[in-house]
């Protein structure tokens, strides 16, 4: 097969470990929930340091949440698969004839034939290491070299939500919550949730424009509710 070939069937991207959801996941979060914050604070028309105040909180408290929660759950979900390999480990050693029937009932349910699918598992099975790699991945849905990486995907997380939380909050750094600086935001969350959205198209293959949409209208209906909500709230203080 040529180069050219190759390269054209080469679209697959390695996302199993975790760490590119957390990097997109991350940004996009810290993108919606303090635009929605700062824009929430910011109908109240408080004073620019209390905007800038709400933002700096929610930039700080929202990345280690988010950090916290997908070391926790990646933890969580690796002890798991761990727990589940262990186990089949032994069902290999103490049962293996029963362990090779159910490989060839997977194999046969597949459509293949009896004796290919009894000789292929046979294979398999010679192999304590490929045993275990192959009722991981056939009978439990389990890649043992995928299992994540939950420090990796944490501090990514953090970063990640810092950097789409600061965005919104830039143009009220200087104490100020004028209309300029509300409009300003508004155009980098715009910018920013149509490139976050055309980015991610890359990896999901989905329409560049339906990625950019979706992403904007999610900033757009969580902002415009949470201004609304803080203009109601302000007014019924006044």
């Amino acid at each position: 097969m040529s180069d050219h070939s190759s390269a054209q069937y080469d679209v697959h991207r390695d996302v199993r470990d975790g760490s590119l959801r957390a990097a997109i996941f991350g940004f996009n979060d810290g993108l919606v929930s303090n635009v929605s914050l700062v824009l929430g604070t910011l109908g109240a028309h408080p004073g620019g340091g209390v905007v800038r105040l709400a933002g700096l909180a929610g930039l700080f408290g929202g990345s280690f949440s988010m950090a916290a929660g997908e070391y926790i759950s990646m933890s969580g979900q690796r002890e798991i698969f761990e727990r589940e390999l262990s186990a089949e480990r032994v069902e290999l050693e103490n049962h293996p004839e029963a362990e090779m029937s159910e490989l060839v009932g997977i194999y046969t349910k597949r459509g293949i034939s009896e004796e290919i699918a009894l000789k292929l598992a046979q294979e398999l099975m010679a192999e304590p290491q490929i045993a275990l790699l192959t009722h991981a991945r056939e009978e439990l849905g389990i890649d043992p070299g995928s299992l994540g990486l939950p420090f990796r995907a944490a501090w990514i997380s953090f970063l990640t939500f810092a950097l789409g939380a600061f965005i919104p909050l830039i143009p009220f750094l200087g104490g100020s919550s004028s209309t300029g600086s509300a409009l300003i935001a508004i155009v980098l969350v715009v910018l920013f949730a149509i490139s976050v959205g055309a980015g991610l198209s890359l990896f999901t293959l989905r329409s560049k424009l339906f990625s950019a949409v979706r992403s904007l209208l999610i900033c757009a209906v969580a902002g415009s509710v949470t201004y609304g909500i803080g203009a109601l709230v302000g007014g019924a203080g006044h």
